[in-house]
């Protein structure tokens, strides 16, 4: 989760009704004869022409006989499939950490597989925010906003407002760090119950939200695998009126070990694997609840992964950057330098200490409010003044470290790579079978979840028409 950090459009979619309007329609006039001629010469036109279509269509092949059946079936396929036993909706929506968007191809994945085939992904994977990290991708997928209006804009932050720090240690049950309003606020507010297992941001009491032990499980890393499935299974035996509407559930794999050893070391591809049996102990544990087909389930990510080598290193210490002035480092550098001196002059003097640098083409240093519009990284003091863009697969750290030369993985990269995209799998009556949908932003899902759930959702930074592209319509 942390291993990022050693150091410390859519238009909206409109259905038009028309209301035939027949109050100014004169009645009809009626005289018994004229009626009399009239309606036989209507039964013996149409007698006629039942015997032509009886001709033609003996004639004609079987296929186009079936083809207006055909159209009927395919109309109905374009509505979601009722709820046989459940009352209502219910989303799991399940996190693999550091799931790369491709990874499901490493490796045999039959019950990721069943979902893709019979539901609704993104054809090209799932685009996180910036920076591509876990604490500002969970709470962005959670409240459907940009890390500067979420407040967690990275996995540890300097907040100088507050004059302190923000870590998972520190802040992870403060609500001061946590702006906005998750989807299990949103659920609890409306009355219903909603479930948490380790999601970032979910210890933070929040409106009626309190983190209840039975429905929010705080961060333990040795829980095991299994024991966190079977709690989510278990919410299916409580009574109708209880069951959350909302749940969801965090695995930390596959990102440790893309850390470790990179994203095509055979140690990640058994991550896969063992992610992949979790998924299905949940699909058959719904199957023998008689549920699965009535439950929409969202496996997302959060990022990507990147391969990472010392050789790529870039040094702060030939930018004469000192270390305290370094809020974070490694595939994104954030600088606070004190309030004496200019961060537009500390920019110049790190953009002309680069051209000299070891790998120095390879960072990019911006004023925050002059990044890229499309980062949306820049509306927060917590956002440090200069940040710093690392081209992918390089690294920037204080000073040459002594040893070998390592490998590894990273993210926290621009979100423009292909390589930190994630995945969004979706399955379940509103979801079609077997439909690739374009890439997308994560803050967009926390509309899809709320229309799912038929509950009014707070303002976001995603599109109120997105969810009719995901979903599909209700009866």
């Amino acid at each position: 989760m942390d291993g990022e950090d050693p150091s410390n459009s859519t238009t909206s979619l409109l259905s038009r009704s028309y209301n035939a309007d027949t109050s100014s329609t004169p009645p009809p006039k009626h005289t018994t004869v004229p009626f009399i001629s009239l309606l036989l010469a209507t039964c013996l036109a149409l007698s006629g022409a039942v015997a032509i279509a009886f001709l033609f269509l003996s004639s004609s092949p079987p296929h186009a006989q079936a083809q207006p059946n055909l159209k009927i079936s395919e109309s109905n396929a374009e509505y979601s499939r009722p709820l046989t036993k459940l009352k209502r909706p219910v989303v799991i929506m399940i996190s693999s950490d550091g799931f790369r968007f491709g990874y499901q191809f490493k490796t045999d994945t039959p019950n990721i597989d069943n979902l893709i085939n019979n539901g609704t992904e993104a054809e090209l994977g799932l685009i996180p925010v910036f920076p591509t990290a876990t604490f500002p991708n969970h709470y962005s997928i959670a409240t459907g906003l940009y890390t500067p209006y979420h407040g967690i804009v990275y996995n540890n932050f300097f907040d100088p407002e507050l004059n302190e720090t923000f870590t998972r240690a520190t802040g992870g049950s403060d609500p001061k760090w946590w702006f906005g309003e998750p989807l299990w606020e949103t659920v609890v507010n409306h009355g219903f119950n909603a479930a948490t297992y380790m999601w970032p941001g979910s210890e933070a009491p929040k409106g009626k939200w309190t983190c209840e032990e039975k429905f929010c499980k705080k961060f333990n890393s040795s829980v095991p695998f299994e024991e966190r499935v079977d709690t989510i299974l278990e919410y299916f035996d409580m009574p109708s009126r209880k069951i959350p509407v909302f749940m969801n559930l965090y695995f930390p794999d596959p990102d440790s070990q893309g850390h470790d050893v990179g994203p095509d070391d055979p140690e990640l591809t058994e991550a896969l694997g063992r992610i992949d049996s979790m998924i299905g102990r949940l699909i058959q544990g719904l199957k023998t609840r008689g549920v699965f087909e009535d439950v929409h389930i969202i496996l997302v990510g959060d990022h990507g992964m990147a391969a990472i080598c010392e050789k790529k290193y870039i040094y702060l210490d030939d930018l004469a950057i000192p270390q305290d002035w370094v809020e974070y480092n490694w595939a994104i550098l954030g600088v606070r330098p004190p309030a004496s001196y200019s961060p537009a002059d500390v920019v110049a003097n790190m953009t002309e200490r680069l051209k000299n640098a070891e790998n120095g083409k390879h960072l990019k240093v911006y004023l925050k409010e002059d990044l890229p519009t499309r980062l949306h990284y820049s509306a927060s003091d917590r956002i440090s003044p200069i940040i710093g863009l690392v081209d992918e697969g390089h690294i920037v750290t204080q000073s040459r470290s002594a040893g070998d030369d390592t490998c590894g993985g990273a993210h926290a990269y621009d979100n423009k790579y292909f390589s930190m995209r994630s995945i969004f799998i979706g399955h379940g009556p509103r979801f079609a079978r077997g439909k690739k949908v374009p890439s997308f932003e994560n803050v967009e899902i926390y509309n899809v979840v709320t229309s799912i759930l038929n509950i009014k959702g707070a303002p976001t930074n995603g599109t109120d028409g997105f969810p009719n592209s995901v979903l599909l319509p209700q009866h």
